[in-house]
């Protein structure tokens, strides 16, 4: 399995250091994530072994129970999936990041939390540019006046927006998500909000690596092209759907 794991690393990290060349930009600038949802511990630390220094998880319980079984490896974890309030506790033991802020409750229970441990941390604000229903994330138009807002905490360090984009098979399909993520990034610069930088741009996954990079992606998360398919498909692990 370590082979098969080490072969798909080498052939993201030439799709990535290609889709760079084409674009024009440096390869230092983008960044791989791991997307480890459903993958067990075992796996995810042979990509680590292999050099891979970033994962992520869009399930609380699936970052406490895999804990142990990494402690060993340097890694980072971040939190991609909706977060309920009621974990914020538990989730804030594991991760660096959350990459799934998209509403002023969780910004304001993140920060009662963080204060009363003394700390800050790293986040990322989610919008929802493919303006579906099915999915969380701020709507576009509300994004700059959140960020606003959630600037104003100052446990919360805003390094960036995420956003999971159309689910289609057709990339090009998915450019317009990414292109628009692009776009809010550069409003939110422009308005120079104290204490809020716009390095990060995480989107783009296994299928459409090469569009988000050249849209200007910083974070690309890549799990099945890595670990091979899941079960079911990508939506029933970003746990997108609004009962």
């Amino acid at each position: 399995m370590n082979e098969i794991i080490k072969n798909n690393l080498s052939i993201i990290h030439q799709r990535i250091a290609h889709a760079c060349l084409k674009a024009g930009r440096d390869l230092a600038e983008v960044q791989l994530l791991l997307a480890t949802k459903t993958v067990p511990a075992e796996k995810i630390k042979q990509a680590l072994l292999l050099g891979e220094t970033l994962i992520a998880e869009n399930k609380v319980q699936e970052l406490k129970e895999k804990h142990t079984g990494l402690l060993d490896v340097p890694h980072q974890a971040h939190f991609i999936g909706h977060l309920q309030s009621n974990k914020i506790k538990e989730v804030l033991k594991y991760v660096s990041c959350i990459q799934s802020v998209d509403r002023m409750e969780l910004v304001q229970q993140l920060d009662k939390r963080l204060q009363a441990e003394g700390r800050c941390l790293d986040i990322l604000i989610q919008v929802n540019t493919s303006y579906e229903d099915s999915k969380f994330g701020l709507a576009p138009e509300n994004a700059v006046a959140f960020v606003g807002e959630a600037a104003k905490f100052d446990t919360l360090r805003i390094k960036g927006l995420m956003t999971i984009g159309l689910f289609d098979a057709d990339a090009e399909k998915v450019r317009p998500s990414f292109q628009l993520l692009k776009k809010l990034s550069d409003q939110i610069r422009q308005e120079g909000i104290p204490g809020v930088e716009m390095k990060e741009l995480s989107m783009g996954m296994s299928g459409d690596l090469e569009t988000a990079i050249e849209e200007g992606a910083t974070i690309i998360r890549i799990g099945t092209a890595i670990f091979g398919p899941r079960i079911y498909p990508d939506s029933y692990y970003w746990n997108e759907t609004k009962n």
